[in-house]
């Protein structure tokens, strides 16, 4: 965001940007989770609770296993497969509110940029965690937006009320911890609800670490912010790829 360019619009854009194309990144993605979710349930899958095969045949990851075969793309396509209504409901919810919070400030790339990147690095560390289990949902890249989004409303150079900035910042954060202790105790008991913990955490660290590069450029220009963005995203493609050839060749 450039400080010298949040003036008034020109009298003929003078409505404020809603929908669509004030987020059509978040849109967009939104709208690839709910085709892949009815596009599944269109081909006989359950809509209330899907098997691990029924999963898996769409595109889900179970854990190191599919990476040890060289089925790559499984890290990215996990992130729009859901295990049933309830599943694909609350993650949509959990995205359209950040990504209203977030584009804005990350731009249409970089929110994509961000769920994916995120996304893959939960199911990373996911994978190397816990090589059996079968992982699907956006989820952990929506804990990753969460995560850019608790360091960039920290920026000292975005033109809005600190007092804002603050109560929003500290929503973000409400967000991910208690979601995060959700996810945590539902280890204290067997059965139940299978949550992807290590997904999650994977995905709020990943979003932590990517915010850290960027909240100092954030406000200071759209050239400079963009750049850093390019370089900062660029490099963490490079880290997970390594991340995830370390983890091949451990589980060899």
């Amino acid at each position: 965001m450039d400080p010298q360019s949040m003036g008034p619009p020109p009298r003929r854009q003078s409505r404020l940007l809603t929908g669509w194309a004030y987020a059509p990144a978040t849109y967009v993605l939104i709208g690839i989770n709910c085709a892949v979710y009815l596009a599944m349930t269109a081909s006989g899958v359950s809509w209330w609770a899907p098997t691990a095969q029924n999963i898996l045949h769409w595109g889900a990851n179970r854990g190191v296993n599919e990476i040890l075969y060289g089925q790559w793309w499984r890290l990215v396509t996990a992130t729009f497969v859901h295990v049933g209504i309830i599943h694909i409901g609350t993650n949509m919810w959990c995205l359209w509110n950040l990504g209203l919070l977030g584009e804005p400030l990350l731009g249409t790339f970089g929110t994509f940029a961000v769920y994916l990147l995120t996304g893959v690095a939960g199911n990373l560390l996911s994978a190397g965690t816990e090589p059996g289990v079968v992982g699907a949902g956006a989820s952990g890249a929506v804990f990753g937006i969460a995560g850019i989004l608790i360091v960039l409303l920290n920026s000292p150079n975005l033109p809005f009320p600190r007092g804002e900035l603050r109560r929003l910042r500290r929503s973000v954060i409400y967000f991910a911890v208690i979601n995060l202790a959700i996810g945590a105790s539902t280890l204290l008991y067997a059965g139940g609800i299978k949550i992807d913990n290590m997904a999650h955490l994977g995905g709020v660290l990943s979003g932590l670490a990517l915010g850290v590069p960027l909240a100092p450029v954030l406000g200071t220009g759209r050239e400079p912010y963009f750049r850093r963005q390019r370089f900062v995203f660029a490099f963490t493609a490079m880290a997970l790829v390594l991340f995830a050839y370390g983890i091949v060749r451990f589980w060899r």
